[in-house]
């Protein structure tokens, strides 16, 4: 047994492997105990997009912390919740005109569902039934453990999980398929789709064109669906734009956002709405309130950090960093995309993924790659046998040329 009282994610304790200790971070690197300086090549499992221990973000929570540094936000608010509302609904498509905070992706996604199911209760239509798509990941909690891939993530828990209608992945040449098997979900009286916009993270960095997105949103449209887009991973550039939706020229009926909203720093996650979402709680009867929170609702030292992050976005050349970072992977992809071992190499935007064996999430590959990054001193944590980087956006073509070396010297195993 481990010496440490510490039980971590995602991790096998029973395996002994190392749990190396962090002392400190700074841009695309992080310093352990032991004196080894670590290229964050996952941004820290997506989270961390202008680099760690960002300067303004740093300030904003240390002058926060100073002022107020938390608050019940039932009939209660705060300076930095309301401005960064404000700035989240200038920024988004103008139909999504609120704004309900929590505390991380999949509560974000717990909200969605909520807030879809309200809607059909206040309107006195029975539609209860969730479609999702297939290999999906929308977060760990109940609700969304329901409306992600079935498996070996989640069936010790099956028990607890709700039924879904699952709609096939739009694989190359099968697009037809999934499109038609949605509007038939559909025109079955479903409540709400919940998507990944154009690359399924968790699910194996799976991508599908912008138009399939623009069709599978068009369907519910038509037949009166909600379309909830989780742009947990892929919101904040991670795809090349600021939202992956807009590669689509589309606009959800709810969207979730987390990791890159404060910059990677602090847990935050909202979930905006369009109006008529509100619109159907609002009422003078108490019963037909939304009914949900979280003791750190809208906690001001992480709004102060998302407000950080926004200006940010709005003063420094963060696309242009954005755009040169996935012009730099795009080079070091083609190098390996013909090597032998190598299948399925494939990028968007600021994401480049690449598979090596074929026996998925538990394959022996997985283990064996991620003890070989971590001995060269790399943070790449392998999705199986999909092995994929998605650094933050400060990384330098050094440390990118290092992650990509070894990563040359990995298929080769």
């Amino acid at each position: 047994m481990s010496g440490s009282p510490v039980w971590h994610p995602f991790t096998q304790h029973g395996l002994g492997e190392p749990i190396p200790l962090v002392t400190h971070g700074e841009g695309a690197a992080l310093h352990t105990a032991d004196g080894r300086r670590i290229v964050d090549a996952i941004s820290s499992w997506w989270v961390t997009t202008h680099g760690h221990n960002h300067p303004r973000i740093v300030a904003a929570i240390r002058e926060q912390a100073g002022r107020l540094d938390q608050i019940i936000f039932a009939g209660w608010t705060h300076q930095p919740a309301e401005d960064l509302a404000r700035a989240l609904i200038a920024i988004t498509p103008e139909p999504l005109t609120r704004v309900f905070f929590s505390d991380s992706g999949s509560t974000s996604v717990e909200v969605a569902l909520k807030m879809a199911l309200g809607y059909w209760a206040a309107r006195g239509e029975a539609r209860h039934r969730i479609l999702v798509l297939e290999h999906s990941y929308h977060g760990d909690t109940i609700g969304a453990m329901s409306v992600g891939e079935r498996g070996v993530f989640n069936r010790p828990y099956a028990p607890l999980l709700f039924d879904v209608g699952t709609i096939p992945f739009p694989h190359a040449g099968a697009e037809q398929a999934t499109l038609d098997a949605l509007e038939r979900a559909c025109t079955r009286g479903a409540a709400a789709f919940i998507v990944e916009p154009l690359i399924l993270g968790a699910g194996g960095m799976l991508i599908y064109p912008p138009w399939v997105l623009a069709e599978m949103r068009a369907i519910c449209a038509a037949t009166g669906v909600l379309f909830i887009a989780d742009e947990v991973m892929t919101g904040w550039g991670r795809t090349g734009t600021l939202l992956a939706c807009e590669q689509a020229d589309v606009v959800p009926d709810i969207l979730c956002l987390s990791k890159g909203l404060t910059g990677g720093a602090i847990p935050l996650a909202v979930t905006l709405a369009s109006e008529p979402l509100f619109a159907a709680h609002w009422s003078t009867d108490r019963a037909r309130m939304f009914f949900h929170s979280s003791s750190y609702t809208a906690n001001p030292i992480a709004c102060a950090a998302a407000n950080a992050n926004l200006a940010i976005w709005r003063d420094e050349p963060v696309q242009a960093q954005i755009d040169t970072l996935a012009a730099r992977q795009a080079e070091r992809l083609a190098e390996l995309a013909e090597h032998p071992r190598v299948r399925s190499a494939r990028q968007l935007g600021t994401i480049a993924a690449l598979d090596v064996g074929g026996e998925g999430y538990l394959s022996d590959a997985g283990p064996r790659l991620l003890r070989f990054f971590r001995e060269h001193d790399l943070l790449v944590r392998p999705l199986g046998d999909t092995i994929y980087v998605m650094p933050p956006y400060c990384i330098d073509a050094a440390d990118l040329d290092r992650v990509w070396a070894a990563i040359g010297e990995a298929v080769e195993m």
